[in-house]
């Protein structure tokens, strides 16, 4: 397994953000050949309340990492990329390595 990490830095508009993110991105990511698995997370407050260090968490799975590559030059990975510029304006952080079971 293969896994993707999405990190969003937090939006100075989150309305307009999860407007396109939900309505436009993520529809167009599902589209990626290759997902087998793809998960959203809205980080909550810390125990001590401070905010989140990022806004939205977005965890994307390949069988392999020949598949992701494969993916990401299709032409949906590629449109998928050049739409972050549309709403992903404070700024992404894109992690991707090896996933393993912990437990």
């Amino acid at each position: 397994m293969f896994q993707v990490t999405v990190l969003y830095e937090h939006p100075e508009d989150p309305a307009r953000f999860d407007e396109h993110y939900d309505g436009v991105h993520a529809p167009l990511a599902a589209t990626i050949p290759g997902l087998q698995r793809y998960t959203v997370t809205r980080p909550g407050p810390g125990p001590d309340g401070s905010p989140p260090p990022y806004y939205l968490v977005a965890v994307m799975e390949y069988e392999s990492e020949a598949a992701y590559r494969a993916g990401t030059a299709a032409p949906e990975g590629r449109a998928t990329r050049a739409d972050l510029a549309n709403f992903a304006t404070a700024g992404v952080t894109v992690m991707a390595g090896p996933a393993g079971s912990v437990v």
